[in-house]
């Protein structure tokens, strides 16, 4: 009984997040611009992941079994 009741009061506390917008502390200042650019970015920019970070996968699944194609580098040890 008192897992349970741990366990709910766990969940509903990991539920609340805080919604608003990221700002720096009072008095810190975000990091300098990149070299080279002419806008410092903002939060926003700086939460976005470059895509060679988080790349799009391919969601194109083989359905069945199918023959490999002939390998040309695939040679027996010497």
């Amino acid at each position: 009984m008192r897992l349970g009741a741990l366990i709910i009061a766990l969940t509903l506390l990991s539920a609340c997040g805080q919604k608003a917008q990221l700002k720096p502390l009072a008095g810190e200042t975000l990091p300098p611009a990149p070299f080279g650019a002419e806008v410092q970015p903002d939060a926003d920019d700086l939460l976005q992941l470059d895509p060679q970070a988080a790349p799009e996968r391919s969601t194109e699944l083989r359905t069945r079994s199918e023959e490999r194609e002939d390998d040309p580098f695939d040679l027996p040890p010497e």
